[in-house]
């Protein structure tokens, strides 16, 4: 039974979303996590429902108003710009805000919003050839983006207050960071949900983050997790008939553990990087690649 699901296209197809999905936020996860932007994520995810929602009502697809909620809601909190509780409390605010439009979106949809429900949950096993090609490109732009930002976002993301005084453009790294995140919720809702969209943007850059202090290898091993997660998840599924979100949250979970408990001394290592300077007034994190 399980080599005759192997061979079926459908799993094809969600073997190489899940690979796609866990790629992209693997890499950008780091990133999240580094800059405690983990409520944003939260607030993205929610919003690009919102988006969807409002989609229906004017009849478009709900994969466009998710799409655009998401990047519209990105580009608000970068352009705040805002660190530590007046952060959280900027994100608060906008999220109440926008999940009331949700609901005045859905009592003004007279059809079945199930198309909007759907991206609650996800369905990752039902991924068409088309939202395929569209993953595709998705991850290009956000990878593209990271990798041509990679050292000033870096800089800004480890010690934005350093990066500042030397004329890095922190405000405009900001949205641009947002903006890639607000892309990797969007193309990550269609494959797991709103609802577990924490688990491939959050726990697999945590656990990398305690794994290394040096940033080009945790976002290696981000991305290595968020990949054993996801296509671990999927096969556990076939055998067992379970939802994949159970297997892949529970694996997330399991490397967040290992990594929390096991790699210790190399979390001490990991502040005593980041405490020190590099000699040109780098953060050591920086220099330690």
């Amino acid at each position: 039974m399980f080599t005759n699901l192997l061979a079926q296209h459908f799993v094809h197809n969600a073997l190489v979303a899940g690979a796609i999905v866990a790629v992209v936020s693997g890499a950008i996860g780091w990133f999240v996590v580094t800059r405690g932007a983990s409520f944003a994520v939260h607030a993205i995810s929610e919003l690009g429902f919102t988006g969807a929602a409002g989609a229906l009502v004017v009849g478009l697809d709900p994969i466009i108003g998710m799409i655009g909620g998401s990047l519209c809601v990105g580009l608000v909190l970068g352009v705040l710009s805002l660190r530590g509780r007046e952060r959280d409390s900027a994100i608060g605010a906008v999220l109440a805000f926008g999940l009331g439009l949700g609901v005045l979106f859905l009592s003004l949809y007279q059809g079945y919003a199930t198309e909007a429900t759907n991206l609650l949950f996800g369905s990752i096993v039902g991924v068409s050839d088309r939202q395929v090609l569209e993953l595709v490109i998705v991850a290009t732009i956000v990878l593209a983006g990271v990798v041509a930002l990679y050292r000033p976002l870096l800089f800004s993301s480890v010690d934005p207050e350093g990066a500042e005084a030397r004329g890095v453009p922190v405000r405009a790294l900001s949205v641009a960071v947002f903006l890639l995140l607000a892309l990797t919720t969007a193309e990550a809702i269609q494959v797991v949900g709103v609802l577990l969209i924490l688990t491939l943007l959050i726990t697999p850059g945590a656990a990398a983050e305690r794994l290394t202090p040096r940033p080009g290898a945790a976002i290696i091993w981000s991305v290595a997790i968020a990949l054993f997660c996801v296509l671990g998840g999927i096969l556990l599924s076939l055998v067992t008939n379970a939802p994949v979100s159970v297997f892949v949250t529970s694996l997330s979970f399991a490397c967040y553990l290992v990594a929390r408990f096991v790699a210790g001394p190399r979390r001490r290592e990991l502040r005593a990087v980041r405490a020190g300077a590099g000699d040109e007034g780098r953060p050591a994190a920086i220099a330690a690649r």
